[in-house]
């Protein structure tokens, strides 16, 4: 048990996404599982290029790859993600195995192999949150409709507060999201990959651009679980400040 004080309730879930292989599309979800690790099986596989056998950073992205969310990877048992096989449908429709050399073929030259962790291959922290009104917020300032994808969350909160970048207040403290509780480590320190259409994959640097002149480079938070648990669509989150 936790020693804690509700705060109060500053939104609902909204949406839940875990992305099976790293930079690939993501699986849509009505309810999961949240280890120390995040999502149960979010982000348990990659590809990695064979041309930088010894980068600190080997993994094929949507830096290098534009149409990766494209590429639509699910667990065989969704609800067993860790002792599943994946499965990964192409933009021509076309199904692979994670692990079919003919998979790694398609995403172009050199020599690409599929690698898979237990803890998931994440840049950073293994949680990440997003509230509606921020992306609708950034879209007023740059004159276009964005779609959530763009910038690949774990968890989407509609807010209670209306304002947008209310989750930059969270920073530091624990939310209670359903059944499993996060801290919230950071804010999340954007890069190119949010310039990219999820539907289309062409680019629109001036989202990067606004991001890095209104918002410090900054959209979103980053967190760890500290409460392993389940999580659902609708499930109320509650901060909470410590005793």
């Amino acid at each position: 048990m936790h020693d804690s004080k509700d705060v109060g309730q500053v939104g609902r879930v909204v949406g839940l996404w875990r992305y099976p292989v790293k930079s690939m599309g993501a699986e849509a979800l009505s309810a999961v599982d949240v280890s120390w690790h995040g999502f149960a099986g979010d982000r348990r596989w990659a590809f990695i290029r064979g041309d930088v056998p010894h980068s600190g950073f080997p993994w094929l992205t949507l830096r290098e790859r534009a149409d990766m969310n494209l590429y639509r990877p699910s667990f065989v048992d969704p609800e067993r993600p860790d002792k599943s096989a994946t499965i990964v449908r192409t933009p021509t429709g076309t199904r692979f195995d994670v692990t079919d050399p003919a998979l790694a073929a398609t995403l172009g030259a050199g020599d690409l192999r599929a690698l898979k962790q237990d803890r998931g291959i994440f840049d950073t922290f293994p949680l990440s949150l997003i509230t509606t009104q921020s992306i609708a917020k950034l879209g007023e300032m740059i004159g276009e409709s964005l779609d959530v994808q763009r910038f690949r969350p774990n968890v989407l909160v509609q807010a209670r507060d209306d304002n947008p970048f209310a989750e930059d207040s969270w920073v530091g403290c624990i939310l209670r999201i359903g059944g499993f509780r996060m801290r919230v480590d950071k804010r999340d320190g954007r890069c190119a990959v949010i310039t990219i259409n999820p539907l289309t994959a062409e680019r629109n640097p001036a989202i990067l651009r606004a991001v890095a002149q209104d918002r410090g480079g900054c959209l979103g938070i980053y967190g760890s679980t500290v409460e392993p648990g389940r999580v659902a669509l609708d499930d109320h989150v509650i901060m909470e400040s410590s005793t």
